[in-house]
């Protein structure tokens, strides 16, 4: 059917992924009609399009038209192709007749084109706008191709480069990649290879986005919130000897957050930019925890599995944390101390030896030296773990924080399940100080995120919607601190009553020892056990 009114217009593609997130799309022209019934959702459902909105955003009659589009499939006139975000692209050539050619083939295959003459134009429009490919000549009037990437690699956020030359040498070739271009083309340019490297140039720039905004994520996730003495007290350990390579042994109470502060150090590092690799000691059975440290080769895994890299192995260059080590076996212990020594292992089943250069970092919330004293634990092994001891303190004996980690918690929640962020009430904090907090800032977190799940048309979290246990029993139970074992309490007490003793002597162990009864030795290693500092 044929309208009296009739306008050319453009077909985009829009593929969605699995949560309905805009993701790719492809456009080509389609004859001479203006559709406007469609409903389009993009950029997550924040914007809807529909088709009074379309209408209203064309100038001339709407023409109503039938057309029968899948759920990944939408029409719309060029009006609104602005909405959508093109891959762009800039061809930097002193060619005329190559400027044209690339953009009339690049601009068909739907990328947004740009040209320049020269490397200073090319220079200009990067630092103006922002490309995701340059497909740069080396030879150039003024500053050549080299000079110019170079520059262009300076930039905060750079595209990826494309070198391409009618006189390449593998020389040329070697010098530009070493300066960061993606790839190298030589001239005359075969078309299907230049479209295959703009598009895994392409590629290559969004999973360098995805990797930045996924270091972001990290780094978010490794921030200590409070400002209490002893939380400021542990970020200036960790800014202290985060940049070495010492070994480092965390000690605290279940859920004080010592995977935290194992991350904190990992991304103050010297290794930051490397893997993160964390393994829980205690959630692994026995017979599982070899093959999962150190891999298998030749069918000699669990349940005769091939092959399997181990995670000593997958953390070669970076940090494994390993938690709640108290929980290792003996026999594991022995070749984690021989790993230690050495930085090699040989896998589960394998001949050959493999090489690694990982920092390891370990936590507990076991004496260890009461599990040595009881043959769980070996002595050799604690003391190469125990270079540089950590002591992470429980929630209740850092209460000034629980009003900053409530509002971390609530933003936190508020945004995953996308929830606006609301407000605590003087009157709710005060409760929640008031409480002994057993299960420490994972219980903590653990309540914050029930309240804004449980409660989403509150504008303000009140005393109301704290959970019972806290505000009923919050007076009775903080009076009482309580502990999830005997070697839990033993250990905050004996902790307490070294440093008042310390605090007597004014700081000297020698003093310190004689008070308590001890070898000036012994005290020296059970401060350390403990986390105790030490100051002469």
């Amino acid at each position: 059917m044929q309208h009296k009114h009739t306008r050319s217009f453009q077909v985009l593609r829009v593929v969605l992924n699995e949560n309905g997130l805009f993701k790719t799309f492809k456009y080509f022209r389609e004859g001479d009609a203006i559709f406007r019934e469609f409903v389009i959702s993009m950029l997550g459902n924040s914007q809807l399009l529909f088709p009074d909105q379309l209408s209203n955003q064309i100038k001339g009659p709407a023409h109503t038209s039938v057309c029968h589009l899948s759920s990944k499939t939408a029409i719309f006139p060029p009006t609104i192709q602005s909405i959508f975000p093109m891959n762009s692209i800039l061809v930097v050539d002193d060619e005329a007749e190559i400027r044209k050619s690339l953009r009339g083939v690049l601009e068909d295959e739907n990328y947004k084109v740009a040209v320049a003459e020269s490397g200073e134009t090319c220079l200009d429009l990067v630092k103006a706008r922002s490309f995701d490919v340059v497909l740069l000549d080396i030879w150039l009037p003024g500053i050549d191709g080299l000079e110019t990437l170079e520059k262009i690699k300076e930039q905060e956020d750079p595209p990826e480069v494309i070198i391409i030359s009618g006189h390449g040498t593998i020389e040329t070739a070697v010098r530009a990649t070493k300066l960061g271009a993606f790839d190298f083309l030589e001239k005359p340019l075969s078309l299907e290879r230049t479209l295959i490297l703009i598009k895994n140039a392409m590629q290559a720039r969004r999973l360098r986005g995805e990797n930045r905004e996924y270091r972001k994520q990290l780094e978010a996730k490794s921030v200590i919130v409070g400002e209490s003495v002893p939380t400021k007290a542990l970020r200036q350990q960790i800014a202290l000897m985060a940049p070495t390579n010492g070994r480092v042994l965390i000690y605290g109470e279940s859920g004080t957050g010592k995977e935290l502060v194992a991350r904190a150090i990992h991304s103050q590092s010297l290794r930051a930019e490397n893997v993160f690799m964390e393994m829980n000691c205690a959630a692994i059975p026995e017979d599982y925890i070899e093959a999962e440290l150190f891999g298998f080769r030749n069918s000699a895994g669990p349940g005769g599995m091939a092959e399997k890299t181990g995670t000593f192995e997958r953390a070669d260059g970076g940090t494994l944390f390993l938690d709640e080590v108290g929980d290792m076996s003996l026999k594991t212990q022995s070749k984690v101390l021989r790993t230690l020594d050495e930085q090699r292992f040989t896998p589960v089943g394998a001949q050959e030896e493999v090489s690694v250069d990982v920092r390891v970092i370990a936590s507990t919330n076991k004496n260890l030296e009461d599990e040595i004293a009881g043959g769980n634990f070996r002595e050799d092994l604690f003391y190469r773990l125990n270079v540089i001891p950590f002591y992470v303190p429980p929630l209740r004996e850092r209460l000034e924080d629980i009003p900053l980690l409530v509002k971390h918690f609530l933003k936190e929640f508020s945004s995953r399940y996308s929830r606006r962020t609301r407000e605590i009430s003087d009157e709710a904090v005060d409760v929640l100080m008031k409480y002994s907090w057993p299960g420490n800032v994972r219980e903590l977190k653990n309540v914050i995120e029930r309240i804004v799940i449980m409660n989403p048309q509150a504008a303000k979290v009140e005393r109301k919607h704290l959970p019972p246990l806290v505000y009923r029993d919050g007076t009775r139970r903080s009076a009482t601190p309580e502990f999830s074992s005997l070697q839990q309490a033993r250990a905050a007490y004996e902790r307490d009553y070294i440093l008042k003793k310390l605090d007597e002597a004014k700081g000297n162990i020698s003093r310190a020892a004689e008070i308590l009864g001890l070898e000036r030795s012994h005290l020296y290693r059970k401060m350390k056990a403990l986390g105790i500092s030490v100051k002469e």
